[in-house]
């Protein structure tokens, strides 16, 4: 009898280790894509993965630029139930990271030369300690502006070179009874529209003194007033129901000819093109008055989290998947992004992404890659949300002038120090 239990165990034990030895085949994933430009974008890599037998399991947490989104990753990893990975901004990543929570996908890394490929600039995110943490999937840039071509024909509206041709362009179409500016009033796009005016006001060294290096004199100077005053200006051409709409809201006003133009970043091209609409012939792509030689610059990463030994494989082709050049290709061209490696080719892009490859390459070239503030990429997280905060509060009016605003900018980010 007592032979009978020790076979009857070990064989059950044996079953147990098999089922467990057994890869999962299911990538499960978090993110915030939820719009039609966006999944769309998504779909592409879930498609590769069913090619390779492995089942998507999605899991979106839609709104608020991702903070919702990283909120509900927080809840997940605190309760040791990571996603195989999930969608973030860099700093996020970093602080995943140094927590102990991400994985280590390095010999993906080294047997595919990403060190080769992948710009330095996004390096900074996506390795930890000389590990590879992270992946990234794309590189987004802010300072763009989007217009409904038949609205500028219309009003006869020419490309703005400077903020007061800008302001010029936004009274042509008030004039003829069309919403100037499509803004979303939410924290992250304000916030987002403001990188660009400070990029415009003060160039690209203040830019990256202020922004990037959190250098106090640039922060509390004449050129940071200006660059508030501007916004202020900006903000008296929005729709008086702006506050709290969705960023692919404003753009399909913009899309629909209801609105001008959308001060937005490079996702917004995704919803053009989910609308069927072509650049040149249906919209038009600017980069902000000013910023022209420059890009601010996010990037989504995947982060790839510490997972059971049975979910490794399938995170690995997730891996590979994401930064092979056939994918990067057919996501960028969706998303409304640019590849986060450098030798993909431009030939399936539109014009805009064709200037947005060719901006992002001189950029890197001349030092003129800045992080977006705004988008968790100039500086931490803490830091970032305190930027929003006070850039919203401004946009609302609950802080009244320019020079209250650039004191109450360096309080808050003295205080997220």
């Amino acid at each position: 009898m007592l032979r009978k239990l020790l076979i009857g165990t070990a064989l059950a034990s044996g079953l147990a280790f098999a089922a467990h030895a057994e890869d999962v085949k299911e990538v499960q994933m978090l993110h915030w894509w939820t719009s039609g430009g966006e999944a769309a974008a998504l779909n592409v890599l879930k498609q590769d993965l069913a090619k390779e037998g492995y089942a998507w399991k999605d899991v979106p947490v839609a709104g608020g630029g991702g903070d919702p989104a990283m909120v509900a990753l927080k809840a997940m990893v605190a309760a040791g139930n990571p996603p195989t990975a999930s969608q973030m901004l860099g700093y996020t990543a970093l602080d995943y990271a140094a927590a102990g929570k991400m994985g280590d996908i390095t010999a993906i890394a080294v047997k595919e030369g990403w060190d080769k490929v992948v710009p330095a600039a996004l390096q900074k995110f996506t390795v930890y300690e000389g590990k590879w943490v992270a992946v990234p999937v794309n590189v987004h840039s802010v300072n763009w502006l989007w217009i409904n071509k038949a609205v500028m024909d219309k009003i006869g509206g020419t490309e703005p070179k400077t903020f007061d041709d800008l302001i010029a362009l936004l009274d042509k179409a008030k004039a003829a009874g069309v919403i100037p500016l499509a803004l979303g009033g939410q924290n992250w796009q304000e916030a987002t529209m403001f990188d660009s005016v400070v990029l415009s006001t003060g160039g690209p060294e203040f830019y990256k003194k202020a922004f990037n290096d959190l250098d106090d004199a640039s922060l509390k100077s004449d050129t940071m007033k200006k660059s508030f005053d501007n916004l202020a200006k900006l903000v008296t051409y929005v729709d008086p129901n702006f506050s709290g709409r969705d960023w692919n809201l404003a753009t399909a006003m913009v899309i629909k000819g209801d609105a001008l133009v959308q001060v937005m970043g490079d996702w917004a091209k995704g919803e053009f093109h989910a609308a069927n609409k072509t650049p040149g012939t249906d919209f038009l792509c600017y980069r902000f008055p000013g910023t022209d030689g420059s890009v601010v610059y996010n990037s989504d990463v995947f982060g790839m989290f510490d997972v059971s030994d049975d979910r490794k494989a399938a995170q690995a082709a997730l891996a590979t998947a994401t930064l092979s050049k056939s994918f990067q290709s057919a996501f960028n061209v969706v998303k409304g992004s640019v590849p986060a490696r450098t030798d993909v080719p431009d030939t399936d892009f539109d014009a805009c992404g064709k200037k947005g490859i060719a901006d992002l390459k001189a950029a890197n070239e001349k030092g003129t890659l800045f992080g977006s503030l705004a988008q968790g990429y100039g500086a931490p997280p803490a830091i970032a949300n305190a930027y929003k905060d006070v850039v919203t509060k401004f946009v609302h009016g609950q802080i009244k002038t320019s020079d209250e605003a650039v004191t109450e900018l360096v309080k808050a980010i003295d205080d997220a120090r």
